[in-house]
């Protein structure tokens, strides 16, 4: 199949690890022209050298804080600048930290807005008018299965990323008429940093062992198995293709069959 990439003009916001690394490597690998950005400029480096190695394609970096605005515009116009346009984003971030009500205060819910809904906000109200004078595109926004059933102990996650999915429906039917198509992808448990992060802290709160905790959370999911980056990357990269053309609005699961929620 081709996916329409070949020369295309990419953004991928938190591209240096996890999925982001993940999904900016098969967007190389389609022939895309590809810019990575996060805060960590070594991190940086080291992915797009791991990149470049793998595909031959060159690979541009920024850093920028998608809590930081000033960052964002910076970085979306950059990349636009240097590609000549833009014509696919991928809006990503780290997640916000773990708790319950009782635990977090009014700075834990701002992070948390600030890193998880308004820096996709910020995104794509920065990518649109690039994306309208090059006649149409494709954002894709990663969030987590927390849309579609709430995570134990993710409180901040559970509300902002179902923020980010209602974003997502409400501006496809508005910029539906300038043929931008914007999709959710939602990963589950994929085998990233943040979700062996996230079981450690879980084995301290529960008073148990990680290999317990991780062996539990794995007999949850139908396939058996947690899933692994490139899974969740290619997935990524055909919603954020010109393969696709007829999807828009959409929060889709890529969860090993996880979520039981209809």
């Amino acid at each position: 199949m081709n996916l329409g990439l070949v020369g295309k003009s990419v953004f991928v916001a938190a591209g240096s690890k996890g999925l982001g690394k993940a999904s900016a490597l098969e967007f190389a690998r389609e022939g895309a022209r590809v810019t990575i950005a996060s805060r960590n400029l070594e991190q940086l480096q080291q992915t797009r050298e791991d990149i470049q190695s793998i595909t031959g394609n060159k690979v541009s970096i920024i850093q920028m804080d998608v809590r930081n605005n000033e960052d964002i515009c910076n970085a979306i116009r950059k990349t636009a600048a240097e590609n000549g346009g833009l014509d696919v984003v991928v809006t990503n971030a780290g997640g916000p930290e773990s708790g319950y009500f009782s635990d977090l205060k009014d700075e834990d819910w701002t992070r948390g807005f600030e890193l998880t809904l308004l820096s996709t906000i910020r995104l794509i109200r920065e990518a649109l008018p690039f994306l309208q004078s090059a006649g149409g595109g494709r954002i894709v926004n990663v969030a987590s299965s927390s849309v579609k059933q709430p995570i134990d102990g993710l409180l901040l996650s559970n509300v902002f990323r179902a923020g980010v999915q209602a974003l997502t429906k409400s501006l496809a039917l508005e910029f539906a008429k300038d043929e931008i198509l914007i999709n959710t992808i939602a990963p589950g448990r994929i085998a990233t940093d943040r979700i062996i992060e996230l079981d450690r802290r879980r084995a301290i709160d529960r008073d148990r062992s990680f290999e317990d905790i991780q062996a539990e959370a794995v007999g949850q999911i139908p396939l058996g198995r947690m899933g692994i980056p490139e899974e969740f990357a290619r997935v990524v990269v055909f919603y954020g293709s010109y393969a696709n053309t007829y999807m828009t609005g959409q929060t889709l699961l890529v969860d090993g069959g996880m979520v039981k929620a209809l």
